[in-house]
């Protein structure tokens, strides 16, 4: 199979590890970057080498045009992670708008390729087939203040509050999110009449947050499912001791079905 040189571009491994078992392939959220899961590789598990996708119009990929769609973002991650996971076990990680794409990611993976990960990780999203089916009003440059803006865009992606308080980076952030926002409220999946996943599935959540219907996503998949809950709102995954918590279950996940396997 020809793969294109596409993973160093869409993917972020600050921290290569040759003799890990596993790849744990992380999603970020709406306007977010590759910067903060690629972080995870410097203390976690020898077993796991972290990968984080880096999305077009950010970063090194700061010139190219935001995509269009789910699917546009989806094809191109899954061209890039196929040459890292075809000779190891792996598993995906997404936070808000990046659980989306982790699971269409992993669904075009089961269905082109044959290749599934060993267990699934959604962080703070209701499942896909309960988002709303109207798309929410993006608001246009001018038409509301910037303050209104950034109310807006914390509200709908869950923006760190630190990004919306400091106009210099909220100038630079608002594109970012306006072209994620889009690929969010375009998306939709209907709900399926049988689970499309056969690999088990664990939601984080956090105590705060307003996210509803997370166990719904169940429906998905006929492997296990869990839900946990830890202390904090959208971005309690940020809290030391919850970014802590989620490392080590990960781990432990990956440990326990590679001994099932055995």
């Amino acid at each position: 199979m020809n793969f294109l040189p596409r993973s160093d571009k869409v993917l972020n491994c600050l921290y290569q590890n040759p003799e890990a078992v596993f790849k744990l392939i992380c999603f970020p959220w709406a306007g977010g970057g590759s910067l903060y899961f690629a972080k995870w590789g410097q203390k976690i598990h020898d077993s796991l080498e972290v990968h984080s996708v880096r999305l077009a119009g950010r970063e090194s990929r700061f010139e190219e045009p935001f995509a269009k769609d789910i699917y546009q973002v989806v094809d191109e991650v899954v061209c890039a992670i196929l040459p890292v996971i075809q000779d190891k076990p792996f598993a995906l990680f997404g936070h808000s708008m990046g659980s989306y794409i982790a699971f269409m990611t992993a669904l075009h993976l089961k269905e082109k390729y044959q290749l599934e990960p060993v267990h699934f990780f959604v962080s703070s999203t209701s499942p896909p087939q309960f988002k709303s089916k109207t798309p929410p009003s993006i608001p246009k440059d001018g038409e509301l203040s910037e303050e209104q803006i950034g109310q807006y865009l914390m509200t709908f992606g869950g923006t760190p509050k630190n990004f919306v308080d400091n106009k210099e980076v909220l100038q630079q952030y608002i594109p970012l999110l306006k072209a994620d926002i889009h690929i969010i409220s375009t998306y939709i999946f209907d709900k399926p009449s049988k689970p499309v996943l056969s690999c088990d599935l664990t939601c984080f959540i956090g105590s705060e947050d307003i996210v509803k219907d997370m166990k719904d996503w169940k429906d998905l998949t006929s492997g296990s499912f869990n839900i946990l809950v830890l202390p904090g709102d959208h971005f309690y995954l940020m809290q030391p001791d919850n970014e802590k918590f989620i490392k080590n279950y990960i781990t432990k996940c990956l440990e326990i079905a590679s001994l099932a396997d055995c």
